[in-house]
């Protein structure tokens, strides 16, 4: 039986089956899984997550008890959720990304969104469900008085689940995205937010990424509970349970990421960007395409810094990566539409014959990201809300001399914001300033304060963060 165990929606690997049947076995994407990869894989510690495809289906279906590890992958001790398709697709879709993130990451257009009726009720249930399969596979794989640490907002009932299957054991919850405050936490209909709160208070230790979100989250309890809350301790008292509130803010494994970035893959990709920009400045963001990071804002911003700064046409390349995310949504087509119809419009205004402004990649490339992280000038994160973001952690630990545009709403402005150029994410125009003041920053200026931002962003690597809520588990 397991002492440790975790729990997420996505693992660290996903699998694709070839035209021959041949199940291929790939990094799982996300930042959560970057963070968690590294301390879990080796050490023991059991990963308990969701199959999130046919192939990952698959991939279970042949390994016994869900146990990938036991079938001969090279995963660490890791066991993936079979959950029935349209169980997941409600409870994933529908719920945690289009209900819970939109909350969490004050998304919605409110005079049309959103309405809960009829179908939410049943997507809710499903929700449960979910829920309910993680809570039954960890109280089967937990050893008695183990720990076991539950991820983000895929996962907020799971910790009451579980300490009703196994009060035997020390469970802590992490939020990864950032918490609203209690007048758009209460968007939610009663029952809904109720159970989410009472949820995550199942747990002993409820962890954030940032003092905000912990105190927003306390003031969920408050409102919409009428818990007890003790802000110096910090903790929520409810129904006569205690639940311990910390603050914990990942950072990266410095030496692993270079030792990942040096790698002849990467290599090969700076070889091929370079022939590409030549020896013109890059500005470079990294994200997945959505609503929250706050990609179309940034192009429009370039746009204007083209604009107003001539002097630069010809000199800087913008290296934009958007990788695909949650196509299962409507919105999510749509504004990964709008992200290359507005890059679009920057190559039909600014391009010449042999200068191309903008470089925009859409297919998932970790080597080419990380090899773009290397060469960056300027790293552009400007998201409109973020619990962290590892994007502005790893491009200073990678790059030699960039300098970091941070949008304010960005939980690592918390530690970063002192060394970065910290933008309003809805102030294009600012944005443009600080594109152009990052640009001419004087050398001496720009490696000082790159040096501050590597050393911010290593302060708590994932293998430090992970014993801190273990340690906080007693």
């Amino acid at each position: 039986m397991n002492s440790v165990l975790v729990a997420s929606n996505r693992g660290p690997v996903s699998f694709t089956v070839s035209d021959d049947g041949v199940l291929t076995m790939r990094r799982g994407g996300g930042g959560l899984v970057s963070g968690l990869s590294g301390v879990t894989k080796g050490d023991g510690v059991l990963w308990v997550c969701a199959a999130l495809s046919d192939d990952d289906r698959s991939a279970v279906r042949l390994s016994p008890g869900g146990r990938l590890d036991q079938a001969g992958y090279d995963t660490g001790p890791l066991r993936m959720l079979d959950i029935p398709a349209a169980t997941f697709h409600r409870a994933y879709n529908a719920v945690a990304n289009s209900t819970l993130w939109f909350v969490n990451h004050l998304l919605y257009d409110i005079p049309n969104a959103p309405s809960f009726g009829i179908r939410f009720a049943r997507e809710w249930e499903s929700y449960r469900d979910y829920n309910g399969a993680f809570a039954l596979a960890l109280a089967e794989e937990a050893g008695h008085g183990a720990r076991v640490m539950v991820q983000d907002y895929h996962l907020t009932l799971t910790p009451a689940m579980l300490r009703a299957e196994r009060p035997d054991l020390r469970i802590a919850h992490f939020s990864h995205t950032p918490w609203a405050p209690p007048e758009y936490f209460s968007l939610l209909p009663d029952e809904v937010a109720g159970e989410v709160l009472e949820g995550i208070l199942g747990a002993d230790h409820a962890g954030f990424l940032a003092e905000r979100w912990a105190a927003a989250f306390m003031d969920c309890c408050e409102a919409v509970l009428g818990a007890e809350v003790d802000r110096a301790a910090p903790s929520v008292t409810h129904e006569g349970r205690t639940t311990r509130i910390g603050v914990h803010s990942l950072g990266v494994d410095g030496a692993a990421l270079w030792e990942r970035a040096c790698e002849p893959d990467v290599e090969s990709h700076m070889t091929a960007i370079r022939e590409q920009v030549g020896d013109r400045r890059l500005i470079v963001r990294i994200d997945r395409t959505e609503l929250s990071k706050n990609i179309v804002r940034g192009l429009v911003a370039y746009g204007e810094f083209l604009a107003a700064h001539p002097e630069w046409h010809g000199r800087v390349v913008h290296l934009a990566f958007a990788y695909p995310s949650r196509h299962d949504l409507p919105e999510y087509r749509e504004y990964t539409a709008s992200v290359q119809r507005c890059a679009q419009e920057i190559e039909n205004e600014f391009a010449t014959e042999d200068w191309d402004p903008l470089i925009l990649n859409v297919h998932d490339d970790y080597p080419r990201s990380l090899a773009a992280y290397r060469m960056a000038d300027v790293l552009l994160v400007n998201p409109i809300r973020d619990g962290m973001n590892l994007v502005a952690k790893e491009g200073p630990v990678l790059s030699p001399r960039c300098a970091l545009v941070l949008s304010r709403e960005a939980g690592a402005a918390a530690e970063l914001g002192p060394h970065a150029l910290v933008v309003n994410p809805y102030d294009v125009s600012g944005t443009a300033a600080a594109l152009h003041e990052a640009l001419v920053m004087p050398e001496d200026e720009r490696r000082a304060r790159r040096d501050k931002l590597r050393a911010a962003a290593t302060a708590l690597p994932p293998q430090k963060w992970l014993a801190a809520q273990l340690d906080a588990l007693g």
